[in-house]
């Protein structure tokens, strides 16, 4: 499977409780934290709930 490599660019405060879980979830916890993560339908479909918060990019 590919992977990701996703970075939080954006603040959680002032965010819903729902999306701070899903970025607990991704183990992101700090703003520019930085997680190489395996692209599963799970991971796919939290990445797309707080994607306006992250970068994505493709490892290779």
């Amino acid at each position: 499977m590919k992977k990701l490599k996703i970075k939080q660019v954006k603040s959680r405060i002032g965010r819903p409780v729902r999306q701070k879980r899903t970025l607990d979830a991704l183990g992101l916890k700090r703003l520019n934290q930085e997680r190489e993560v395996v692209a599963s339908p799970q991971v796919l479909g939290m990445i797309d709930k707080v994607k306006h918060l992250l970068i994505i990019e493709e490892v290779k």
